[in-house]
């Protein structure tokens, strides 16, 4: 139900017309903490919309569809993937969430994946240590266990992994494209072109040899072909550059911080715990769109009808008001939920790929297979974005047996 709100006792929205794309794209955390000191909701010229970096202002837009829905008008993600359920509100997101039926959850993970994780993880491992000490940890490991994972689970028989990574990024490009840059726009065409090719040509197949993939059970229902399209290019982009980025920043976090990392190589418990510390710290889907439907009142601010709302969880995860220190990453805080995977119902359907491939198998993987491993000094890490946010780069020294 609505809650009832008083209009006329809301404060206008303040206007952040300091912000830059750039300035977000190489460290937005000092911009939030500006913009949450000031007011939970800021208009912001720069990527024309209003953004949310309060963790209770995004929690509420989370859960009330009503007041905020998800099918916002003139959408990114739709110019880029097409219609998917992540751009629905229900009943028709509970329609095509539906339809992915148990691929993605827990019992499908450890039945049929699992095994498919260790498999690739000793694959892509091996590809690291054969680039040697100094190799980046992203696009010799991290990138392509993602995206080798992701392939099989989609059922993309006629594809490669360096195929999927091409898609994931230029789809996840165009979802982020609020510069309106034509190139970015032109090759994310290109790659929906790719994927509804790739589709077409293994349904087919897919019908007459039916197995564990998600492309498999698709197959057999009576969906729209168009539906299929928009959320596999969707599961695309999330499904990759989640499990990769939380990597990526786990393990940088944990080499950057020596004294946990040591906690967690003695207690293998607290993979968990700094796999979601992570994630908390370095949110990988940093902000996602929603639109109100009417004229009502987020956090004391006056928010207008069809306005178009950024909900910026990489934002609401550093908020002192719910975490003490929020800056810092840190495994040994209390536990506090965070917003990381969404909620309510549009929670992440691919959180328990991510957990399994990342905390069950690649970080542990990782760590006993590269004695010391470490930072190189000589090459620093540097990391990116803000509507995904991950490494672009994790040069790594280790010792060799």
């Amino acid at each position: 139900m609505t809650p009832t709100v008083d209009l006329a006792q809301a404060r206008p929205i303040p206007v952040a017309d300091w912000v830059t794309i750039p300035d977000l794209y190489a460290d937005p955390y000092p911009v939030y903490q500006r913009m949450r000191a000031e007011a939970p909701v800021h208009w912001v010229p720069a990527v024309n919309r209003y953004m949310v970096t309060d963790y209770a202002a995004c929690h509420t837009i989370e859960q009330d569809q009503e007041r905020f829905s998800a099918d916002e008008t003139n959408s990114l993600m739709k110019r880029a993937m097409g219609h998917s359920m992540l751009r629905k509100d229900d009943p028709a997101h509970d329609v095509d969430r539906k339809s992915y039926g148990g691929v993605l959850r827990p019992n499908a993970i450890k039945r049929h994946w699992n095994a498919v994780f260790e498999q690739n993880c000793a694959k892509y491992l091996e590809r690291l240590e054969n680039a040697g000490p100094g190799a980046d940890l992203i696009s010799e490991f991290a990138a392509p266990y993602a995206a080798e994972n992701l392939r099989l689970i989609m059922g993309f028989r006629n594809a490669t992994q360096d195929d999927m990574q091409r898609w994931s990024q230029t789809l996840i490009d165009g979802t982020g494209n609020y510069a309106d840059d034509p190139d970015v726009w032109a090759k994310a065409e290109q790659s929906s072109c790719e994927v509804d090719d790739a589709i077409d040509e293994v349904l087919p197949h897919l019908r007459a040899n039916p197995d564990h993939s998600l492309l498999s059970g698709l197959a057999h229902l009576p969906i729209p072909l168009e539906a299929i399209r928009a959320n596999l290019k969707m599961t695309i982009g999330g499904g990759l550059n989640e499990p990769r980025d939380a990597l990526g920043a786990t393990v940088w976090a944990l080499l950057s911080n020596p004294d946990q990392l040591a906690q967690v190589l003695a207690e293998p418990s607290l993979w968990s715990t700094a796999f979601e510390e992570c994630i908390r710290w370095i949110a990988p889907i940093g902000m996602y769109p929603r639109e109100s439907t009417q004229d009502t009142v987020l956090e004391g601010v006056l928010v207008p009808k069809g306005a178009r709302l950024g909900v910026v969880v990489g934002a609401a995860n550093r908020d002192p008001k719910i975490f003490d220190d929020p800056e810092t990453y840190d495994i040994n805080r209390p536990k506090q939920p965070h917003l990381a995977f969404g909620g309510g119902n549009h929670f992440c359907a691919g959180a328990w790929v991510a957990r399994a491939s990342v905390v069950g198998v690649g970080m542990p993987r990782l760590f006993d297979a590269l004695p010391n491993l470490r930072l190189d000094p000589d090459a620093p890490a540097q990391a990116g974005g803000w509507v995904f946010r991950g490494m672009l780069r994790l040069p790594v020294l280790w010792d060799r047996r």
